[in-house]
């Protein structure tokens, strides 16, 4: 079974008087990892899943004195699935507040329901962590450094998705379900998606403008929706955690781009499925987009497992120079490009280094990317 680096963090919070939350996208293996971490503890628990009515109905209205007669003797509470109870927020405050001797410890692959009813209730009282699918770090403590690298071409094309990773050979199978309605699952419930073909094209939409600047004027007219439909959907998929956005970094410079975003996916292996596009990075148009994914998703890995409290850019000006992704923690400023191909280190543009002569700036490639992606140096 390959180790997830959030185990260890999730072991360290248990029983400290707090809940425990873990969020992250469907199939991306919170259900494995929570069991494992309830296997491992030595205490008794009772697992429960949000996805079945019962276990709505059991949780949703309950009072300090049923979930007492719920939970029983068992130590460790577990809710898997917990953004279909309404309400959790309030019921995990009042097992937090009412029984102290037990830990809850509440999954969510949708920040729909579960971000916003939980942190007014749970102010002060949880732990937040996010899973994501399996990370090139991880998969390197699984198999070895140089394995890893032999199946880079491979992950470029697949992805990390703990499915994809255990079904060698049943790859594009696997990808098409989650692509098809896994992974969008908690968006169709929700009231406000009321047109998944809508959905559909935006989705391929912005696949198709991968690692460009993206216009919610530009989409609306592709799609035929308006503009207000567009960046409402486009937050929607982000509280999926089907994609995230990249903002535009703006600070001494009147030609600096401002308000500009980009806008990449979790996983490439779900970005290709939605284009049904697996052909082998070798024969593709798209490689850079690809590789410039790879990167930010996996280096947005790494930071959320090692506590990064910094922000994220890219940076553009009207005179088109760019720098793919740059990252701001303490007022320290560190910058960087990506390229697809080794060779030549490129140069940080004389505007950005007049500008901001403190910071750095580092060229990713094939080369050097595991300083990028793991702790390894």
């Amino acid at each position: 079974m390959i180790q997830r680096v959030l185990e260890k963090k999730i072991q360290y919070d248990l029983f400290k008087g707090k809940a425990i939350i873990v969020f992250g996208p469907r199939q991306s293996g919170k259900t494995t990892l929570i069991a494992k971490v309830a296997n491992n503890v030595g205490v008794p628990f009772l697992l429960k899943n949000g996805d079945e009515p019962d276990t709505r109905e059991l949780f949703e209205n309950a009072t300090s004195t049923g979930l007492k007669a719920i939970i029983g003797d068992n130590r460790l509470l577990i809710i898997d699935e917990a953004q279909r109870i309404r309400n959790i927020g309030l019921t995990i405050k009042l097992i937090t507040d009412n029984l102290p001797d037990v830990q809850v410890l509440a999954t969510g692959s949708s920040a729909f329901e579960l971000a916003e009813s939980i942190h007014e209730p749970l102010t002060g009282r949880k732990y937040e962590h996010f899973l994501f699918p399996i990370s090139y770090e991880e998969m390197c403590m699984h198999s070895g450094d140089q394995e890893e690298r032999r199946l880079l071409e491979h992950r470029l094309i697949y992805g990390y998705y703990p499915d994809i990773i255990n079904h060698p050979g049943q790859e594009r199978r696997h990808l098409s379900l989650l692509s098809d309605s896994y992974l969008y699952k908690d968006l169709f419930a929700f009231e406000g998606i009321k047109k998944p073909s809508l959905l559909q094209k935006l989705l391929t939409a912005l696949a198709l403008q991968l690692g460009n600047e993206v216009s919610y004027n530009e989409l609306s007219r592709l799609i035929g929706a308006d503009k207000e439909t567009v960046e409402r959907y486009i937050d929607l998929l982000a509280k999926a955690f089907v994609i995230f956005t990249l903002p535009g970094f703006s600070r001494n410079i009147r030609t600096e781009i401002r308000k500009s975003r980009k806008v990449y996916f979790l996983d490439n292996g779900i970005r290709n499925a939605i284009l049904s596009n697996f052909s082998p990075a070798g024969l593709r148009t798209d490689t850079g987009a690809l590789w410039e994914n790879f990167l930010i998703s996996e280096r947005r890995k790494l930071n959320s497992y090692q506590d990064f409290y910094g922000k994220t850019y890219f940076w553009r000006t009207t005179q088109q120079q760019e720098i793919d992704y740059l990252e701001e923690q303490d007022n320290v400023l560190n910058a960087y490009e990506f390229k697809r191909r080794q060779g030549k280190q490129k140069m940080a543009p004389m505007t950005f280094s007049r500008s901001y002569p403190h910071s750095s700036f580092q060229t990713i490639s094939p080369e050097n990317f595991t300083t990028f992606v793991s702790q390894k140096k």
